[in-house]
């Protein structure tokens, strides 16, 4: 499923029109990406979890020429599945 399949499923679910399912979609991913951003955690019960976790730095190697390089520390985004969903998947 893409975006457009999951906005048209929202739509036909909620009875809006598929404009309004798309502008109500992007606002709760930049909401989520906003409350992310300021170091928060999201928490839809029922569905998961949403929050950031830090990637400490490390050496690597490039596989084409071996050379080591350095790898940054990063924050990476991390979701956590909730029990209704894994209850729904299963």
């Amino acid at each position: 499923m893409n975006k457009s399949d999951l906005v048209e499923a929202i739509a036909s679910s909620a009875d809006i029109s598929k404009v309004s399912a798309a502008r109500a979609l992007d606002a709760a991913i930049d909401a989520i990406k906003a409350a992310l951003q300021k170091g928060d955690e999201v928490n839809l019960v029922g569905f998961g979890s949403f929050g950031v976790d830090e990637r400490a730095g490390r050496m690597g190697r490039n596989p084409r020429t071996g050379e080591a390089i350095e790898i940054k520390a990063a924050k990476v985004p991390k979701f956590r599945a909730g029990k209704g969903l894994k209850d729904a998947v299963n």
